[in-house]
C-alpha cells in the first residue's frame, strides 16, 4: 500500500473505509482479479449469477470510486481505467482463460429495449411468424422486413436484417422484436480485463478456441517427437523407441552379414533353410535331393518365383525393421550361388 493511497483512505468516512477494506481483502484472497461490466442486468438475475459463481469466483459490486481506491492500494493500477459505468470486482483462483470461458457460457439471451445499441446485426428470420393477418404485417414492413400475408398468417419471406450492429434500437423495432419473442442480446457479466500474476489480460487475449489450441499443441508435440527420432536426439519419451529401432537395425545388419551370434543363430538357420528350399524347388531331378526336400513344388514363375519365396522368408525373420525386409537382387544371386555350391558339395 502506498503512503498516498493510505492517507486518502484514512480521510474517508468509516463505512467507506470498511468497504475499501473488504474490496482489498477480495483482491488479496484471489490469484486473478478482474473488472466485469454489469450494465443492463436486473437485480434478481445479478444475484442468481453471484450465487452460480459461488465456489469458483467472488463478485463484489461497490461504488466506482471505492473500487478505484482499493485497486490503487493493492497496486493494480492497470485495472483502474476499466472502472467505468456499472462495474464490479471479481476474484478467482482459476486462470483468466477459465474465468472468461465460464462468464461467457453463463450469458443468457435477453430482449433489447428502445434506445439500446445493437451488439450485433438484428435479423428477423424467414418463416411463419405465427401472427394472424392484421396491422402487424405493416409494422414488420416499416422496420425493413420482407413480410406479407400468406396461407392465413403473416410470413417473413427471407431472412431480413433490420438493424446492423452499433445501431440504436427504435421503439417500433423493440415492439416488433418483443412481439416475435426475438432476444437479440446476451445478458451476463462482461469481463473487461483481468490481472493474474502481474500480467494484464484483455478479453481479446482470452477469447481463444480451446479445441483448436489443444490440436495445435498435440501437433507440435508430435512433430517434436518425430524430430527427436529422426535427429536422433534421445529424450525420456523417445529413448525406448530409439533403442528398439537401433536393436532392429543391428539385428538386420547381423542377418545380412551372417554374423554367427548366439541371438541371431535361430534366424540365420531359418534364413538358410528358406534359401535352400527355394533353390531345391528349381531342381527337376528329385532323386538328387534328400527325402525332406523331395516334396518341394517348383514355383509357377520359375526362378523369379524362387527369388520371391526367398525374399518372403527374409521378411518373416526381419519384420522388426521395415527398411530391412527384403534382399536386393545381387544378394539373392549370391545366396543362390552359395546354395548351389552347398548342394554340389552335399551330393557331388
Amino acid at each position: 500500500m502506498s503512503a498516498q493511497a493510505d492517507r486518502k483512505t484514512e480521510n474517508l468516512p468509516q463505512w467507506k473505509q470498511e468497504e475499501v477494506a473488504d474490496l482489498e481483502t477480495l483482491i488479496e484472497n484471489y490469484e486473478s482479479v478482474g473488472i466485469v461490466g454489469i450494465a443492463g442486468i436486473p437485480s434478481k438475475q445479478l444475484q442468481d449469477m453471484r450465487r452460480d459463481l459461488h465456489g469458483t469466483a467472488e463478485l463484489r459490486v461497490s461504488r466506482n470510486t471505492l473500487q478505484v481506491r482499493a485497486l490503487e492500494t493493492a497496486g493494480l493500477d492497470d485495472l483502474v481505467d476499466d472502472v467505468e459505468g456499472q462495474v464490479g470486482l471479481i476474484g478467482t483462483n482459476d486462470n483468466p482463460f477459465a474465468l472468461y470461458k465460464e462468464l461467457e457460457a453463463s450469458k443468457t439471451p435477453a430482449p433489447i429495449n428502445e434506445g439500446e445499441v445493437a451488439p450485433n446485426d438484428i435479423v428477423i428470420p424467414e418463416g411463419d411468424t405465427g401472427v394472424d393477418p392484421g396491422p402487424f404485417v405493416g409494422e414488420l414492413q416499416s422496420i425493413g422486413a420482407n413480410a406479407r400475408i400468406e396461407d392465413g398468417s403473416i410470413q417473413v419471406m427471407e431472412d431480413s436484417t433490420v438493424l446492423e450492429a452499433g445501431g440504436e434500437v427504435s421503439a417500433d423495432l423493440a415492439n416488433v422484436l418483443n412481439e416475435l419473442g426475438i432476444e437479440p442480446k446476451e445478458v451476463g457479466l462482461d469481463l473487461r480485463a483481468v490481472v493474474a500474476e502481474g500480467v494484464l489480460f484483455d478479453p481479446e487475449d482470452l477469447d481463444i478456441d480451446i479445441e483448436a489450441y489443444e490440436s495445435d499443441v498435440q501437433t507440435a508435440a508430435a512433430r517434436a517427437r518425430n524430430l527427436s527420432l529422426n535427429a536422433p536426439f534421445p529424450t525420456a519419451t523417445t529413448a525406448p523407441t530409439l533403442i528398439a529401432k537401433a536393436t532392429g537395425e543391428a539385428k538386420s545388419l547381423g542377418l545380412q552379414a551372417a554374423i554367427e551370434d548366439e541371438d541371431l543363430m535361430p534366424d540365420l538357420v531359418s534364413k538358410a533353410d528358406a534359401q535352400l528350399r527355394a533353390l531345391a524347388a528349381q531342381i527337376d531331378d528329385e532323386e538328387a535331393l534328400p527325402d525332406e526336400l523331395q516334396d518341394v513344388s517348383a514355383p509357377a514363375a520359375g526362378a523369379a518365383g524362387a527369388d520371391d519365396e526367398g525374399e518372403d522368408a527374409d521378411e518373416s525373420v526381419d519384420d522388426q525393421d521395415a527398411e530391412a525386409d527384403t534382399d536386393d537382387d545381387d544378394d539373392d544371386d549370391e545366396d543362390d550361388g552359395d546354395g548351389a555350391e552347398g548342394l554340389g558339395a552335399m551330393f557331388g
